[in-house]
């Protein structure tokens, strides 16, 4: 068992696509529990390079795990 104590919660809401994107990735990659594959889907996006800045105004339902607004449109 590792030492590392995580005494932090994260709460994020997913549409049921984005969760099942997540659910796929974790399955093909053997992760051990979603947490686990959230947090290492985390740790590679954090260490991405090519990503811009936010838009000012830009809004939580701007940003989607499968490239898609909440609304529907592709996000730019």
């Amino acid at each position: 068992m590792s030492d590392l104590e995580r005494g932090e919660r994260l709460q994020i809401m997913l549409s049921k696509e984005e969760l099942a994107a997540v659910e796929d990735w974790r399955f093909d990659k053997r992760m051990p529990s979603r947490a686990a594959a959230v947090r290492e889907l985390l740790r590679r996006g954090l260490v991405a390079e090519g990503f811009l800045t936010a838009l000012t105004g830009a809004k939580s339902q701007d940003f989607g795990v499968l490239g898609v607004k909440s609304d529907g449109e592709a996000a730019d």
